[in-house]
């Protein structure tokens, strides 16, 4: 069977297809992709070793109406570009998991009658799920509350490594806090950093802080630590990020669906500073989710100040049982077949 997975941008779109793309091709299925240009879909899905189709398509989502209008006049010529490749390529169903690129090829799926089947990470779905959503054979949510924009769902949860559904031995004792923004970094968290380790050391005496900075703000980052002679691991890039788990009491980061996926898998206590620029707001929407069952503690990031961000921590990190709780509840959200899951709805949809 040809199956095409379309959308891509960032991690968070692009990890969980590639492990659904593991899962059918490890069944014996041809397997390839449909981007755009200026997604990380360009550098990780050719190092997975599958073929990557590139449509030209632009955004819709919280740009400028001079933007939208220029979207959508090339819309045609970018589901037309899209149903070149699902033909050429013989698909027998097509798998889209949000972002740019996305759109264009569910739509031409849907015109040539090809069966579509939706991936939702978020609470609440992208815009280019919503928009094909009343035609899918399937959609895989993440969360239950999702379903109700399609008319047919599944929780499947997000596909993650299983690295963090079963974290290596801890290397540090002593009490550690990690932050990180993604692999690009975040801004906020990085000053919230700078601006409040030193009272937090003194909160909290031997306590371990780890810092992701992303490669933009890194050496900044870095001479404020260390003009201030404060005793942070700091770093551009956390290679083995499963290690780096393992060894934090509490995580601090953002709530993309990926990250709280990977922190549900792993079983951690997080406090999420959600992206306030994310598309439908989704991060704070995950977010909030996860806090109101008690698996996770949200600040937004107006409401991000030093005084406020050291009490938070310096509470969870004097309260190991509270954050074990939390940690509990986050897994309970956790779903290790959440990539089988998805291919086998896949192969479904192309059988019926």
């Amino acid at each position: 069977m040809k199956i095409i997975l379309a959308g891509g941008g960032t991690g968070g779109h692009v990890i969980p297809a590639l492990a659904v793309a593991n899962e059918l091709r490890a069944a014996g299925h041809k397997v390839a992709f449909v981007g755009t240009t200026r997604g990380i879909e360009t550098r990780l899905v050719p190092q997975a070793g599958y073929p990557l189709y590139l449509v030209n398509v632009g955004a819709l989502n919280r740009v400028s109406l001079m933007t939208r209008l220029r979207t959508m006049l090339r819309l045609p010529i970018s589901i037309l570009s899209a149903a070149r490749v699902l033909l050429g390529f013989g698909t027998h169903v097509v798998i889209g998991v949000g972002g740019y690129a996305a759109g264009p090829a569910t739509m031409a799926a849907v015109l040539l009658r090809i069966p579509v089947v939706l991936f939702e990470p978020n609470v609440v779905p992208g815009f280019a799920n919503r928009k094909v959503a009343r035609f899918a054979a399937n959609a895989g949510v993440q969360f239950e509350q999702a379903g109700k924009w399609f008319p047919r769902h599944e929780v499947t949860g997000i596909p993650v490594r299983p690295a963090f559904f079963n974290l290596p031995p801890r290397k540090s004792p002593a009490p550690s806090l990690l932050a990180f923004g993604g692999s690009q970094g975040a801004r906020a968290l990085n000053r919230i950093l700078c601006e409040s380790a030193a009272a937090l050391l003194q909160r909290v005496p031997g306590l371990r802080i780890v810092h992701q900075t992303g490669p933009r703000e890194f050496e900044e980052v870095k001479a404020a630590y260390a003009a201030s002679k404060i005793p942070v691991e700091v770093s551009a890039f956390i290679d083995d990020m499963a290690q780096s788990f393992a060894d934090a009491d509490l995580i601090v980061c953002r709530s993309g669906a990926s990250t709280v996926a990977e922190i549900a898998a792993a079983g951690k206590c997080a406090l999420f500073v959600p992206f306030p620029g994310a598309a439908d707001d989704h991060q704070l929407r995950n977010a909030e989710l996860l806090a109101s069952q008690g698996a996770a503690l949200l600040i937004p990031e107006n409401d991000l100040t030093p005084a406020r961000f050291v009490e938070e921590v310096a509470a969870l990190l004097a309260s190991p049982g509270r954050m074990a709780q939390m940690g509990s509840r986050s897994r309970q959200l956790a779903h290790p077949d959440a990539a089988a899951h998805l291919a086998r709805m896949a192969i479904a949809a192309a059988n019926r």
